[in-house]
């Protein structure tokens, strides 16, 4: 069985292409063809291993400069733009499937991550984070003396 990700801004733009095409209102474009800016967000990978969380997000074609990574109220949020290109003379483009626009992630750290461990490199089109787990407290053992 595959599990489909539920859109429901989708059900109601069927509704109402459903209600177009019987009044003969009919469209250019599906609306599956129609992007809007801030359509999209990277997909992330979430690892785990015994002292580090690690997430990997694929954001192609998009700038260092244009990414930004904060921690606030424990809470890591990615956000960043990957800007569309420009038309050029002589160049027309028959279909555009690549996203384009503002995107912005958010992520609930656990508390076992350590906020002064956090680091993120970007290569190839992949923003690594690396989030550093906060060493276990270890028992304090305390001698209990017992006065005769």
């Amino acid at each position: 069985m595959t599990l489909v990700r539920w859109d429901p801004w989708r059900e109601m733009e069927e509704l109402v292409e459903r209600y177009n095409r019987e009044l003969g209102a009919g469209k250019e474009e599906s609306s599956q063809d129609v992007m809007r800016k801030g359509d999209w967000s990277p997909r992330v990978d979430i690892a785990e291993t015994d002292d580090q969380f690690i997430i990997k997000a694929e954001i192609p074609e998009v700038k260092k400069e244009d990414v930004k990574v904060t921690v606030e109220n424990g809470v890591l949020l990615l956000h960043g733009e990957r800007k569309q290109e420009k038309e050029e003379k002589g160049k027309t483009y028959h279909r555009i499937e690549r996203h384009y626009g503002v995107f912005n992630r958010s992520f609930t750290l656990p508390e076992t991550v350590s906020q002064k461990g956090i680091e993120a490199s970007f290569k190839d089109g992949v923003l690594t984070i690396t989030l550093k787990k906060q060493e276990k407290a270890k028992p304090k053992t305390i001698e209990v003396t017992i006065n005769d």
